[in-house]
């Protein structure tokens, strides 16, 4: 099995042995992300709002990386530590995918990396 790995310099770099994401068969696997600034490296704080907007730049930045857009987004997985802000983060989600929305499921989680509120991977193709 051959692989390619895509990294974006506009995405924050991975923090521990993964990649940001891989690519097979012109399927793309994206890590989470969490709303890491990737130019300061330090972590988007504020509303929850900011936050999600923060990790939906990350991951377009990978997608970019790779020829893709949002459009090519098959599923997403959100895991968020409080489901009570479900309704904001899916506002702002869904301010991403205007049409033909992805496949996806949100999960409560008890923590995140770097106890973040919320992140959210993705599988999409050419």
């Amino acid at each position: 099995m051959t692989h390619n790995i895509i990294t974006s310099a506009n995405a924050p770099a991975a923090i521990g042995p993964y990649s940001q994401a891989t690519l097979h068969n012109g399927t793309m696997y994206v890590s989470g992300q969490i709303p890491l600034d990737p130019k300061s490296g330090e972590l988007v704080s504020g509303t929850i709002e900011e936050e999600t907007h923060q990790v939906m730049k990350n991951l377009f930045a990978i997608l970019q990386e790779a020829g893709m857009g949002f459009d090519n987004v098959l599923k997403c997985s959100i895991f968020v530590k409080d489901l009570g802000n479900f309704a904001k983060i899916n506002e702002v989600y869904g301010s991403y995918f205007t049409a033909n929305p992805p496949a996806r499921e949100t999960v409560e989680v008890s923590r995140l990396p770097k106890d973040v509120n919320v992140e959210i991977s993705c599988i999409a193709a050419l």
